[in-house]
């Protein structure tokens, strides 16, 4: 069983900064590539940033220069910075990893279920 815990999120006004973390646990043996995605209501889900095992990095035009993504491979944890929030970043968030579990020589994708990000003054 493998289960991705995010946290972190909260209200904040514009400008603010926010920390989401999100912890992997569980049977693991490998984690390939973590990522962040978000969800504002009526609008479909969409890649916020994702980064490989190696460190590198992908972030959605949107974030560029405002939200940074890291891992700590050690506890299996992924960290999105989320500085100079604005209201349009206003969604749930949530976290999806590629993981082989121990025994199963095969990476799925698991997500976690999601913490509220708002951003209002």
């Amino acid at each position: 069983q493998v289960q991705l815990v995010e946290s972190g999120g909260g209200l904040v006004q514009p400008g603010g900064s926010l920390r989401l973390s999100c912890a992997a646990s569980g049977s693991i043996f490998s984690i390939n590539a973590m990522g962040w995605y978000r969800q504002a209501p009526g609008k479909q889900r969409e890649l916020v940033a994702v980064i490989t095992s190696g460190g590198r990095t992908n972030d959605a035009d949107s974030v560029k220069g405002r939200f940074t993504i890291s891992r700590d491979n050690a506890k299996n944890t992924v960290y999105l910075q989320m500085n100079s929030l604005k209201p349009e970043d206003t969604a749930v968030y949530y976290c999806k990893a590629g993981i082989a579990r121990v025994g199963v020589p095969t990476f799925f994708d698991y997500w976690g279920q999601g913490t509220q990000v708002t951003v209002s003054s």
